[in-house]
């Protein structure tokens, strides 16, 4: 796969996980996350560490912003190919009325871009007046 290729996989992928963050389409979610991947975040001065499954089930119980009927802002901020197998893409999205910047840790698997790690950040919170 040359470099315009992979940075177009990896593009797709990146609006799947976008979908996925917006709808909550668990099917999506389960194409997105590698299933040994770990999301990370710092909370109130505390590491949080959650396994994709906890993380899923979380996602689950909540409302997505599609059904809050939520504006969408979702940017693709870098990527950062490390291998043909391996890179990193840092975006920014609104979740709600949360403005967030995640890392994201990307591997190749079976010709699929996926998700092994996810640092995230609430960058801002934004109070629409709808």
């Amino acid at each position: 796969m040359t470099e315009p290729e992979t940075t177009a996989a990896i593009e797709e992928m990146l609006q799947d996980y976008f979908d996925v963050l917006y709808t909550q389409n668990m099917d999506l979610f389960d194409r997105v996350f590698h299933p040994s991947a770990v999301l990370y975040s710092a909370q109130d001065g505390a590491v949080v560490v959650r396994p994709r499954e906890e993380y899923r089930e979380l996602m689950r119980a909540r409302r997505s912003p599609e059904q809050n009927r939520a504006p969408r802002n979702d940017v693709v901020l870098a990527i950062d190919t490390l291998s043909p197998e391996m890179a990193m893409a840092k975006v920014r999205l609104r979740l709600n009325d949360n403005i967030m910047v995640d890392y994201l840790n990307l591997l190749l698997v079976e010709a699929h871009w996926m998700i092994v790690a996810k640092l995230y950040h609430r960058e801002e919170t934004v109070l629409d007046v709808r």
